[in-house]
């Protein structure tokens, strides 16, 4: 069996933008915060695995990254539909993020 991730974390100096930024891709961001730990995003992808959007602070950081997503045709970014095919934005950090559109 090929390994397969479960979790992403990000951590982020700008929180809300990146969780909206992430949202606008379909994630399904819920607040979270377990016990005494910092105030966080989650989502369930479609394969299960969980992805987090957490505050940076001086230990925790994400640096360089590169993500990539498919998503459902006809989705809108900014008030563009995308169209099948490939396509590049960035997040409010700066990482690229690679969204693959699929052929309706």
């Amino acid at each position: 069996m090929a390994p397969s991730p479960t979790l992403i974390v990000i951590y982020t100096p700008a929180l809300e933008a990146c969780r909206a930024f992430y949202a606008s891709l379909g994630l399904d961001l819920r607040g979270e915060r377990h016990g005494t730990g910092p105030a966080h995003y989650a989502a369930v992808l479609g394969d299960g695995a969980v992805f987090e959007l957490y505050p940076s602070s001086p230990r925790r950081t994400t640096g360089a990254l590169r993500l990539g997503f498919t998503v459902d045709p006809g989705l809108a970014i900014d008030g563009t539909t995308l169209t099948p095919g490939r396509h590049l934005f960035h997040d409010p950090d700066g990482r690229t993020v690679e969204v693959h559109v699929p052929p309706s």
